[in-house]
């Protein structure tokens, strides 16, 4: 499929989608939304892939929603309903997504940007990025997804002090405050990627997989009933997958398992 408002890569086992608006900062409309859940729809059905990067063109990860967008929804509220489905589709795709996604980000992230990057499994971000949800600067409520997942990822009062003054974090703060994995200065933003792929490239999917559901899976339950769906799981990959003996073997062997 042709894309044209992001672009979708795959190369040596790492997927990366790139959204393409940057005159309009990336920002999320009905038509980027759509592509973007084909290609993650893509990704996931690419066997070889064990890892997806999501990225922004120019000089933005994400700004948000496209606000020509929204002027048009005040006149005709209908439009709203789709659009909000479509967004949240998108990000729970990401998260059913059977291996890791890692959010690169440059620039800004904003709002739904910050909703995108959070629906990622990791987050790297340029020192002076900014990231924030700053719906309540304009009188507005967030609908992809902030809301439950900050919360979740940095904790109930540093997500409410984000989400009710609208407050932007650099890079590094975001780091400080468990928002992003690690932050480096721009220029050595592509080289931190790398290294984190290349721990990746070689993994089997099939576990990555597992290990991802699992942990996700196991964020809404109480701690013996996540132990107990774990130790199912362990059963049930072992009963199903041949990598597990064959990582069992490569190890006796003193060599690389090959998945």
């Amino acid at each position: 499929m042709q894309y044209a408002n992001i672009i979708l890569e795959t190369d040596d086992r790492v997927a990366t989608i790139r959204l393409n608006r940057p005159d309009a900062l990336n920002a999320l409309n009905l038509e980027l939304l759509a592509e973007f859940s084909h290609a993650v729809s893509e990704v996931s059905q690419d066997e070889s892939v064990k890892a997806l990067v999501i990225r922004g063109e120019g000089r933005a990860f994400c700004a948000g929603a496209d606000l020509l967008f929204f002027d048009t929804v005040f006149d005709e509220i209908s439009l709203l309903p789709p659009y909000v489905k479509l967004l949240n589709e998108c990000f729970f795709q990401l998260e059913d997504l059977p291996v890791p996604t890692i959010a690169v980000v440059q620039g800004f992230a904003l709002a739904g940007g910050l909703e995108l990057a959070l629906a990622c499994d990791m987050t790297l971000a340029a020192e002076d990025a900014r990231l924030g949800d700053q719906h309540a600067n304009f009188g507005l409520m967030p609908g992809g997804g902030s809301t439950q997942r900050l919360p979740r990822r940095i904790g109930m009062q540093r997500a409410m002090e984000l989400l009710t003054t609208g407050r932007w974090l650099s890079g590094s703060e975001a780091v400080e405050w468990g928002l992003a994995l690690r932050a480096v200065p721009p220029d050595s933003l592509d080289a931190e990627l790398e290294t984190l792929l290349a721990q990746l490239r070689d993994k089997s999917r099939t576990g990555l997989a597992w290990i991802k559901s699992i942990t996700r899976q196991g964020q809404d339950l109480p701690l013996r009933a996540g132990i107990d769906r774990e130790g199912m799981a362990f059963v049930q990959f072992f009963a199903t997958s041949p990598h597990p003996q064959e990582g069992i073997q490569a190890f006796k062997e003193k060599r690389q398992p090959q998945f």
